[in-house]
């Protein structure tokens, strides 16, 4: 007895077998219960989802013995027939192969005789976009106003390229592809019926790859089977599909976490040698990375059987999530960049050290770095010096962004140069032994830097000095500041401004004083409010507001 492929033997026969596609089988149902049918229906989608299963599914309903109905009963001759592919008023063409008019004519023809067993004769014409223009409007008068034994199924992967003239005669159902889990779940009910053992996540590997086509999931079944000796095991399904394993991803992201950029190019280095694909890699990285954004951000979403759900969670205690999300987007860009690379290898390699250039790390520049670490909340790395307790009061203002304002605060465009920098009344607290050889912000002019450096510093508070160490304290809010680049150029100019070499120690912790950047802002509030009150103060400008009863536009006044 020859063999018959999963993908076949499995074909739904009935409306309550069809997987995946409720709205469209609710839809077809009432019609057909009610006797609501209509001449002509149109099945849109990608491949492998349903779209020929449903109008053979169809065709039954419409020429069962029992009568029309919704559930078909599968043992007569007119559902045997149609299920075994020689009931002869069901026409299944393919549009693809008779493009012309002239075998669309042709068709037409037949289509004005009765149906020789059946209760109407239907035409199924898959991928029907093929057809050419004049075969279009050939069929245009018989598809509006058919025979009453007639009906048409049209099937097609890309509505786009179908005349409107031809849409507007149709029933139009746009199936939807497979989802995941719902791919898995039918699988695993195959084999059961077939009696084959299989792990879930070989599983979940065959129900991704077939990218939400049931035909191609099941397709892939039978690979699996096959590559397996009857078995379904993840190793040999990921081996067969050429897969990443997790591991390697996992392992990349402890030596990120780590800080060790040699240890992720080891592990690009051993999935070269085992001829593992990048481009699945990335796109594996990029759904790791989706998962730990959602246990930060959204953990009552987090299912119980997610695939390695403990070391998800502890990646996503330990890395940031505004990281989390750049990282998520320099892998998306990494993945498109990769045909532009010299080679897979070179475009994965730099895609991974772009991750580790722009990793948030906290420099202690102690001789041993410790691993990166996340401070959330107020915590601060093993290494980092006790917080002052003034720190737990710090005012409201010190966490007040210095660029755009607060939500309490009016939009201000205004004209800062001409007024010296003030100082601040209450001087940042000093816990070290050595006080600061100086004021924070007189050093802060000073310092030869400018762009993400300076900005950095400005919302930095000055903790303390102690030899070649100097310490200073960023509110969490600004965490974002933190990039490698910007505390190498503020250590240099630092080391320059007090001619020593000196190593920089930033800690998230709220500031106890005000920073620069908020001396700054609250400058340039006080100036803004200042020439607010001198323009309502003129004379000509309250006798015009009484006069024409205007209002002062205060976001068009300007600080000189």
């Amino acid at each position: 007895m020859s063999y018959q492929v999963l993908a076949r033997k499995w074909r739904p026969r009935t409306f309550a077998t069809l997987v995946g596609q409720e709205h469209v089988v609710r839809a077809l149902t009432h019609a057909l219960t009610e006797q609501r049918l209509h001449h002509a229906y149109l099945f849109t989608g990608t491949r492998g989802v349903g779209k020929t299963t449903l109008a053979r599914i169809l065709a039954k309903a419409l020429n069962c013995e029992t009568g029309v109905t919704a559930t078909p009963c599968g043992t007569c001759s007119a559902c045997q027939e149609i299920d075994s592919g020689r009931f002869v008023d069901l026409l299944e063409v393919d549009a693809a192969t008779n493009t012309k008019v002239d075998e669309m004519r042709q068709l037409l023809e037949n289509a004005v005789y009765a149906p020789t067993r059946g209760r109407f004769k239907v035409y199924v014409i898959d991928e029907v976009h093929m057809l050419s223009n004049a075969a279009f409007n050939a069929m245009l008068k018989t598809l509006e106003e058919p025979p009453e034994h007639v009906k048409f199924i049209l099937a097609t992967t890309d509505p786009q390229k179908i005349p409107v003239t031809v849409l507007s005669r149709c029933l139009q159902f746009n199936l939807k592809q497979m989802t995941q889990p719902l791919i898995a779940e039918h699988l695993k009910r195959v084999l059961a019926a077939e009696a084959i053992s299989a792990e879930a996540g070989a599983l979940q590997l065959l129900a991704r790859s077939a990218a939400g086509s049931m035909r191609d999931a099941l397709s892939l079944l039978d690979q699996a089977i096959a590559h397996g000796a009857g078995q379904v095991d993840e190793a040999q399904v990921r081996a067969m599909l050429g897969a990443v394993d997790v591991d390697h991803l996992f392992l990349i992201l402890d030596a990120l976490l780590a800080g060790d950029a040699a240890a992720m190019l080891h592990v690009a280095d051993e999935m070269a040698a085992r001829s593992l694909s990048f481009d699945a890699a990335l796109q594996e990285l990029a759904s790791v990375l989706t998962r730990l954004q959602i246990a930060q951000l959204a953990p009552q979403a987090v299912a119980d059987d997610w695939p390695e759900r403990q070391r998800i969670e502890q990646l996503a205690a330990a890395l940031d999530p505004e990281f989390v999300q750049l990282a998520y987007q320099i892998a998306v860009h990494g993945r498109q960049e990769l045909p532009l690379a010299p080679d897979e290898l070179a475009g994965f390699t730099m895609t991974l050290l772009r991750l580790y250039a722009f990793r948030p790390a906290l420099e202690t520049n102690s001789a041993t770095p410790p691993p990166l670490a996340r401070a959330v909340g107020g915590q601060r790395s093993a290494n980092a010096p006790a917080a002052a307790p003034a720190a737990a009061a710090a005012t409201p203002a010190a966490s007040q962004p210095a660029a755009g304002g607060s939500a309490a605060t009016p939009t201000v465009v205004a004209a800062a140069v001409s007024a010296p920098a003030a100082v601040s009344p209450a001087r940042p607290a000093v816990v070290a032994s050595e006080q600061a050889p100086g004021d924070w912000h007189e050093i802060l002019a000073a310092l030869k830097i400018s762009g993400m450096a300076r900005e950095l510093a400005q919302h930095c508070e000055w903790r303390e000095m102690v030899a070649t160490r100097v310490a200073l304290r960023l509110s969490p809010t600004h965490r974002h500041l933190l990039m490698k680049a910007a505390q190498d150029k503020l250590q240099q100019a630092l080391s320059e401004h007090f001619g020593k070499p000196l190593k920089l120690f930033i800690e998230l912790e709220a500031p106890a004083g005000d920073t620069p950047a908020v001396t700054a802002q609250r400058d340039r509030q006080q100036r803004q409010d200042r020439a607010i009150a001198s323009v309502e103060e003129d004379g000509f400008v309250r006798e015009v507001i009484e006069m024409f009863d205007a209002t002062l536009i205060e976001s068009s006044i300007k600080p000189v």
